[in-house]
């Protein structure tokens, strides 16, 4: 909790703060980056600096966190936490890489606010900040010690094409982890100029299964940074090569119990209902079960074969599909356009699982919150970072 001293000049300045954070935070990166580049070619993602999202997200969850402590001084944003943690943990940050951002982050502060940044002002966002790294350094702490392990290697067993576009790579972990339904793993992958990126995939088979498969989409056009890691796998990765990962970890897993779910992706975001579909098939569940997919065509659905035959498996399941250029090849019953959940039967308590791009789970939450859906029902993932910090 803030001092009540710090909280008021928390209070009184956080305006100014978030008028500036976008300044901030590019100052911040660009004198880190500078000082430190190995952070930039090992750790961040070039891709999301190069873009401008990773500024976008540090600057939302540090005003979102601020915001939090001076309204309400007893409460946590926990989902923001958890979901930074599980990321913080999948990339094996160490607690002395908070050293680092709060030298850098608080060298920014002075630079863009200059002599507004009195000592009072300067000591109010230090307590904001480690308060911060604080509750991030203690979970990611104890889901490190969960893991049991760092870094290990995992054998590709198995490669397959899903979609022109699409590859599902099986692989056997050296060391025996099981994970829960829509966890993720982090991949290393040694890039042509030297550098060592790190991206998130989703497991998209149910634990049950023993081997891990993750699915990589390759992201055609340009030469930016975006899908370099991916468009790598994607090329170069074929059986019996050995990839780095991390143990599996993620905040949006399927939650044990019986109540009604409802669950729905677009495009690749399929991948981590695949996995809570194939465990609820692999484990006998009769839980009332609606999955909803919406892709650019059939041709563009990765697993769509399987996701239908995983539902087909499921007693009193029902899947839901809609295409944007139409449903010629679909197979079973599909619609066409944009996903429209408006008149979906949603049955009291449904817990709702959603991923997919940004602006399809923003109309997605809106249509269910129109059907009297409570947010805290709703359960989300966001590939990169999270841009979706107000929804918390």
């Amino acid at each position: 909790m803030l001092s009540p001293e710090s909280a008021a000049t928390v209070r009184a300045t956080l305006a100014v703060i978030g008028a500036n954070i976008d300044d901030i935070t590019a100052r911040f990166y660009s004198m880190m980056f500078t000082d430190n580049p190995e952070l930039l070619r090992d750790l961040f993602n070039r891709g999301n600096q190069a873009n401008g999202e990773q500024r976008r997200a540090l600057a939302g969850s540090i005003a979102a966190f601020a915001a939090t402590l001076v309204q309400t001084p007893q409460a946590r944003p926990a989902t923001m936490l958890d979901r930074i943690a599980h990321k913080h943990a999948s990339l094996n940050v160490t607690s002395d890489q908070y050293v680092i951002v709060h030298k850098y982050l608080f060298a920014a502060i002075a630079d863009v606010l200059g002599d507004a940044v009195t000592p009072d002002v300067a000591q109010a966002w230090d307590e904001v900040y480690w308060l911060m790294a604080g509750e991030l350094i203690g979970r990611e702490a104890v889901l490190r010690r969960d893991a049991k392990t760092d870094w290990i290697t995992a054998t590709v067993i198995e490669r397959r094409a899903e979609t022109p576009d699409v590859v599902s790579l099986v692989l056997r972990p050296s060391v025996p982890a099981s994970f829960l339904p829509g966890q993720y793993v982090s991949v290393v992958v040694p890039l042509p100029d030297g550098a060592r990126q790190i991206r998130q995939y989703s497991l998209s088979c149910a634990p049950e299964r023993g081997d891990w498969r993750i699915t990589v989409k390759r992201v055609r056009g340009g030469d930016t940074p975006d899908g370099e890691v991916s468009n790598r796998l994607y090329e170069d990765v074929v059986p019996g090569d050995v990839l780095t990962v991390s143990a599996p970890f993620g905040d949006l897993v399927l939650r044990p119990g019986d109540t009604p779910l409802l669950l729905v992706s677009a495009g690749i975001g399929v991948t981590p209902m695949l996995s809570m579909v194939d465990h609820l098939a692999a484990t006998g569940s009769t839980r009332r079960v609606t999955v909803v997919h919406a892709d650019r065509s059939p041709a563009c659905h990765a697993h769509r074969e399987e996701l239908e035959r995983l539902v087909a498996a499921l007693p009193g399941a029902g899947l839901h599909r809609w295409y944007e250029e139409g449903c010629d090849g679909a197979g079973a019953p599909a619609n066409s356009g944009q996903a429209d959940l408006t008149g979906l039967d949603l049955p009291d308590g449904v817990q709702v699982y959603l991923c997919g791009p940004l602006p399809f789970m923003r109309a997605v939450r809106s249509q269910l919150a129109g059907r009297g859906v409570p947010s805290s029902d709703i359960h989300y993932e966001v590939f990169g970072p999270d841009l979706w910090l107000a929804q918390d």
